[in-house]
């Protein structure tokens, strides 16, 4: 009897376990998508994003590229992931999805776009840090994004000179190079401001050597000659001075004494502003 009783016990819980397993098989997330082809799914997929369903779209491209794999489908898939991505603010997905498409696949046709979407991600990061940071001094933010926004424009230009996407990407490289300038004078005002008049004279220098052709040069130039004058550099403010005058003789920092010390505001009216300086 005991051995009756042990092994219908044993033969219940069998029973139970397979039942249990049948049960959670019956309950594994269904793939809405198995049955539909690989070409069909990505005019599905584009259709989601023209209508700004871009999570519903990678879900749809993520299988696409894995199905199509090897394919010149695949790539596209790739290239549109990274876009969805973006939009949905997954920077740095959007990101590895496009080093990982230029990594594999270098002779692509599609490779000024991939490079042109590398550029424009970073590039609109940093707009979106400046929008969220507009009180925070710059002194204590970080430009790489824009550093490596110029980069992937740079190469687009010089590699791809008539895609279709080189105008605007150089016009995008202009706007970098004058922010980052605009950035290198900000901090040089900062330590001014603070009596490190060494460190703001080297910090405006930079901006005069890196970014010759930037608005923001006058304001450096100015930076530097008052820092020279309040370190006793004499020779090192004149020359200066004798810059700025040459390069901007109308110039709102050429306020100056008799005595020739730099005596401008530490910024320019408001009015004098360029567009694209945001503090």
């Amino acid at each position: 009897m005991s051995w009756s009783f042990l092994g219908g016990r044993a033969t219940g819980l069998v029973a139970l376990a397979l039942c249990a397993t049948l049960t959670a098989c019956g309950t594994s997330p269904r793939d809405e998508y198995a049955n539909v082809q690989p070409e069909k799914l990505y005019a599905d997929a584009r259709e989601e994003m023209g209508e700004g369903n871009f999570e519903t779209a990678i879900k749809q491209l993520e299988r696409v590229e894995a199905r199509a794999s090897g394919t010149l489908l695949s790539q596209q898939a790739q290239i549109d992931l990274a876009y969805a991505y973006y939009k949905t603010g997954e920077r740095a997905q959007a990101l590895a999805k496009l080093e990982r498409f230029m990594r594999l696949h270098p002779s692509s046709p599609a490779m000024d776009y991939a490079l042109y979407l590398q550029g424009l991600i970073n590039f609109n990061e940093d707009l979106g840090l400046f929008g969220r940071l507009s009180r925070q001094d710059l002194s204590e933010r970080d430009q790489q994004a824009s550093k490596d926004a110029y980069e992937s424009f740079r190469q687009l230009i010089e590699r791809f000179p008539d895609s279709r996407y080189a105008e605007d990407a150089r016009l995008r490289m202009n706007h970098i190079v004058n922010s980052l300038a605009a950035g290198e004078v900000h901090v040089a005002r900062y330590y001014f401001r603070r009596g490190a008049y060494l460190a703001a004279a080297n910090r405006a220098q930079q901006a005069v050597v890196d970014y010759q052709r930037s608005p923001a040069v006058e304001e450096a130039l100015s930076i530097m000659a008052r820092s020279y004058d309040r370190l006793g550099m004499t020779d090192l403010r004149d020359a200066a001075l004798r810059v700025l005058r040459q390069s901007f003789p109308n110039s709102v920092y050429l306020n100056l004494s008799n005595s020739d010390a730099p005596a401008a505001a530490s910024t320019p009216p408001a009015q004098k502003r360029p567009w694209w300086q945001l503090w």
